[in-house]
């Protein structure tokens, strides 16, 4: 692992360094920043107005328990009780991961992306952007490769094992929208029907590992509903920690 690291590395430097990508044009900048507008402002409709967002987070995933966790180097949180500021940005990832809504990797894009692809100069414009701008390449590479790993129905079974509340149901119907309006979105500009059709080794790699961590997820449920409903239990805890640690280890993003 490595020396394949190391591969990877050196080979990326010396492309970088003998074949450096092409200066973006100022057109490109400026479509660039238009679509962070609209990103952030999605974002934002999101995590800092609409005020299921954190109660949906500490009862549909595991960001309460994360600090039970052995890993990490600080608190998951800066204080007790804080709001979405109180976090850190690794356990802000690292919860939605776990229940696969990947949420702050895509939550925002999707509407810019909508808003480009809607109007003609601008869906040009991206698309150019997509094809000859390696920096957004990127972007869209790695946006394609989360949507890929998110799954709305893993998000719904944990909400209905753990939430009857109908402001967190509603909060969850919207995510879950959006998610599925990305992943349209993305499919538009890309001009490809499914998710990873241009990369069929992470796609394959995908696939094999969800028949392992889809049943972690299911039990990771079901341990939290448990837990939450008595004091303590050394046995449930511990196989809870097994069901965190076994979901990032097959996903391969943390946070």
């Amino acid at each position: 692992v490595a020396v394949y690291n190391l591969e990877q590395y050196v080979a990326a430097t010396l492309e970088a360094t003998l074949v450096p990508p092409r200066e973006p044009d100022a057109e490109w900048r400026a479509q660039m920043q238009k679509l962070t507008d609209v990103s952030v402002a999605g974002y934002r409709q999101v995590v800092r107005e609409d005020p299921a967002l954190v109660s949906y987070l500490r009862t549909v995933t595991p960001e309460t328990e994360l600090s039970r966790l052995a890993l990490g180097s600080r608190p998951a949180r800066r204080k007790t009780g804080g709001g979405i500021e109180s976090l850190r940005a690794i356990p802000w990832v690292f919860a939605w991961t776990q229940i696969r809504l990947m949420l702050p990797a895509w939550l925002g894009t999707g509407a810019a992306l909508e808003a480009a692809l809607d109007d003609p100069e601008d869906t040009a414009a991206v698309r150019d952007m997509a094809e000859r701008w390696p920096f957004f390449q990127g972007v869209v590479d790695m946006l394609e490769m989360v949507l890929a790993k998110a799954d709305p129905r893993v998000a719904a079974w944990y909400e209905e094992r753990l939430t009857d509340d109908p402001e967190q149901t509603r909060l969850g119907d919207v995510l879950r929208q959006r998610l599925a309006a990305t992943v349209d979105a993305l499919h538009r500009l890309t001009g490809r029907e499914d998710l990873l059709d241009n990369n069929p080794v992470m796609r394959w790699s995908i696939r094999v590992r969800d028949p392992y961590t889809d049943p972690l997820h299911l039990l990771q449920a079901e341990l939290m509903a448990r837990l939450r409903d008595r004091d303590s239990d050394p046995v449930l805890e511990s196989a809870l920690m097994v069901t965190i640690a076994g979901i990032a280890a097959g996903l391969r993003n943390t946070g």
